[in-house]
């Protein structure tokens, strides 16, 4: 059965922003995010014989999933929140205004960043054979956004050649066109590699250099450099950087203000940390969440 439409939010006065709402998590949409159910309730979403489906589900604060794999592609977008998703290649940062593109059979989990309202679309791999094959962030228009929105009011099955279907089939038209984005840090095999990269992201602000790094594991600092870039297509010091700017955006979304993500960082003040983020987002840091 279809969910009844939401209630259009009361027009603003001329001239001022509001911010709508939050509407509270319901029994169903927390339920439909359980990784953890016999089997799962996603099932009819993820394995359904149709191109395209889609679900909402809604986490409570620092909810993670525990790690689950799904047969169909998933672009999965988050409405409110920010959501850390991880696999064995590496950790993406999907902020509102963002998606993540997961090619089918990957084993994955999610972390909530905050209160987290998904809305998820699961693609049947034959629908969409041009799609990115790799985990990727991806930018969301807002014509993609409301695609997303619809799709998951669409009641299941829906029959070909409908207005639904349509629907469904120019959802992925768009995401066709939507660009890749910047949000990944990649996880290296060697475990010398990992125990540097773990230390990183348990603590981005360390100050250890290179050569810190090869006195402790007994390894020439050039070593290490050749490695990190055959294993991560990073330097050290491109994966440092990229470590602190992820962690950076986790808070920012907890409403940190920019100063104090600097200095917790290790940036030596907030000009020279929202010098790094413009370089790499394209926007200063307290213009990426609007």
């Amino acid at each position: 059965m279809a969910r009844a439409p939401r209630p259009l939010p009361a027009a603003a006065p001329a001239g001022r922003r509001t911010r709508q709402a939050l509407p509270e998590p319901t029994p169903e949409t927390l339920a439909l995010g359980d990784t953890y159910g016999d089997p799962p309730p996603y099932f009819r979403f993820d394995r359904s014989p149709l191109p395209v489906t889609a679900m909402a589900a809604d986490y409570l604060p620092g909810h993670v999933t525990q790690p689950h794999q799904h047969p169909h592609a998933q672009l999965i977008h988050a409405v409110h929140g920010v959501m850390v998703v991880a696999t064995a290649d590496g950790q993406w940062i999907v902020p509102p205004t963002r998606g993540m593109w997961m090619p089918g059979g990957t084993t994955h989990w999610i972390r909530m960043v905050g209160r987290v309202q998904m809305r998820t679309a699961y693609i049947r791999p034959d629908a969409a054979p041009d799609l990115p094959q790799r985990c990727t962030v991806l930018g969301i228009s807002p014509l993609l956004r409301e695609l997303i929105l619809a799709a998951v009011e669409i009641a299941l099955p829906y029959a070909p050649d409908t207005r639904d279907a349509r629907l469904m089939r120019l959802l992925l038209d768009e995401v066709m066109l939507v660009p890749s984005l910047p949000l990944h840090l990649p996880r290296p095999a060697d475990a010398s590699l990992r125990q540097i990269c773990d230390t990183i992201a348990g603590a981005p602000d360390t100050a250890l250099t290179l050569a810190d790094w090869g006195a402790r594991l007994g390894l020439d600092p050039k070593t290490i450099q050749r490695r990190f870039a055959r294993e991560t297509g990073m330097t050290f010091g491109q994966w440092r950087q990229q470590a602190r700017l992820l962690a950076a955006l986790e808070k920012l979304a907890a409403g940190s203000k920019v100063v104090d993500v600097a200095l917790d960082l290790g940036y030596d003040s907030p000009s020279a940390f929202a010098t790094m983020f413009r370089r790499q987002f394209g926007v200063p840091p307290s213009a990426f969440f609007r």
